[in-house]
């Protein structure tokens, strides 16, 4: 017998990395960082289909679906607008567990079965059997993506050589914008075929992505470490920074939310256009087909901190234009710099955090998963008061966007307190344990 091998599970990788120990009779170790898996492609196509299928679909196929909805009677206008606020309910609950369910089941597992019980939820949407049914599995669907949306990144960005971590992370987010297109497309022609039957095609649609990404993923062994202490760490982090880019991301997520879950309705009912609701969200998802990769690229190039400035400051004075807007092509061009947002700013965030927090894997799932978490507490809590804003106003769409448009003018203010505020730097190891609550690699055999 020349030598025994074990799994050792490190607490402190990315959703829990595993190394390969060889111990030979000598003693010596031998620790493999190399992961053996699929190419990077087929990983970040792996993590594009996964935020496809949790967030592009299971929550914006539903905007499109909303006109439908209260036409062919399943629900009232009110009871459409709580349901869609409860995705985004269960987007913080997932969210806020994702970690736990990381540990449980792994980055591999988690994604995999996330991605089945999307595809479950939206099946489950084609029987229309009662409201609390319909609340509790876009509930489900919410949950979902929100372990999607944290666990994602940590996945695979680590294999992935290069420094490019905006492109990264806008190639795999963009599965947000390619599922907002899509529902834009495939939502009007299911259509045709009935309501029951649109929900049992974006189904089978995740079905048939969730199979083929299911080895995509990389397999769960530790990223490559660096040769000497310290090296490949980055700057110091700052935890007052990344606080406040909490708030800054908590309010950007309740200035996008009223044209996100609106905009279709406001041009279908609200300026009696018909069947043009349809063909703005259209538009509305070629924006985010390009922002994901555009945002990205543009932090990669400017710097994230200046790049969510920029691209905050002009999501604002869209969302004021929209409020007060009423011709078609001027709506229509709106739409495309809109519908490039929510997805787009994803991996700009994403990049600011890793800036903040540097080059700690954990320390940065831990740190996205907390920015996640801000995001989704503010689209829940926001998408219920919009709700109830929508329903005492007599459904003005315009003054949910002059609404949204403030929330995104008190994030340029906070991004600016963040980025130019002096705020004195904190070391590594202290900041780790109060940021992330990283513990340090525990080994257990």
């Amino acid at each position: 017998m020349t030598g025994l091998s074990k799994m050792a599970r490190v607490a402190d990788g990315p959703g829990g990395a595993w190394i390969r120990r060889d111990r030979a009779e000598s003693g010596n170790e031998h620790m493999s960082t190399t992961p053996p898996g699929p190419a990077a492609w087929r990983a970040t196509a792996a993590g594009a289909s996964a935020s496809f299928v949790g967030i592009g679909l299971a929550r914006f196929a539903y905007t499109p679906l909303v006109p439908e909805l209260i036409n062919a009677h399943w629900f009232s206008p009110s009871a459409v607008a709580y349901l869609g606020a409860a995705n985004l309910a269960g987007y913080l609950a997932g969210a806020s567990g994702a970690r736990w369910v990381g540990r449980w089941l792994g980055d591999r597992g988690a994604l995999r079965w996330m991605m089945a019980l999307a595809t479950l939820a939206l099946l489950a949407c084609s029987v229309p059997v009662s409201v609390p049914w319909f609340f509790f599995w876009r509930l489900v669907s919410g949950l979902a993506g929100g372990v999607i949306m944290v666990r994602v990144a940590g996945a695979v960005l680590p294999y992935l050589k290069g420094e490019r971590r905006g492109l990264a992370g806008g190639a795999i987010f963009a599965g947000l914008g390619v599922g907002i297109a899509a529902s834009g497309t495939l939502v009007p022609l299911l259509l045709r075929l009935g309501l029951s039957r649109t929900w049992a095609g974006l189904a089978v649609l995740c079905a048939l992505l969730t199979a083929l990404s299911w080895n995509g993923w990389p397999r769960p062994t530790a990223p490559a470490v660096p040769s000497a202490p310290g090296e490949g760490q980055g700057r110091a982090v700052r935890p007052a920074r990344l606080r406040l880019l909490l708030v800054e991301y908590a309010l950007i997520s309740m200035g996008l939310t009223p044209a996100m879950a609106f905009l279709a309705d406001f041009v279908s009912r609200g300026l009696g256009r018909g069947s043009a609701g349809s063909t703005v969200w259209i538009l509305y998802g070629l924006g985010a087909l390009v922002g994901p990769t555009l945002y990205g690229l543009l932090g990669d190039r400017l710097g994230f901190a200046r790049a969510l400035l920029l691209i905050t400051l002009v999501q604002a004075g869209a969302l004021a234009a929209l409020a007060a807007a009423h011709s078609l092509p001027e709506i229509a061009v709106l739409s495309v710099v809109i519908g490039s947002y929510p997805p787009g700013v994803v991996p700009v965030v994403l990049g600011r955090v890793h800036e903040l927090v540097g080059r700690r894997p954990e320390a940065q799932s831990a740190a996205w998963g907390r920015a996640t978490v801000a995001g989704a507490l503010s689209l829940a809590l926001s998408a219920y008061l919009y709700s109830y804003v929508f329903a005492r106003s007599g459904q003005d769409h315009r003054t949910l966007f002059l609404i949204g448009a403030a929330a995104l003018g008190l994030a340029l203010v906070v991004g600016a307190a963040a980025r130019f505020a002096r705020v004195p730097a904190v070391a590594e190891e202290e900041a780790a344990h109060h940021i992330a609550g990283v513990r340090g690699a525990s080994v257990r055999e």
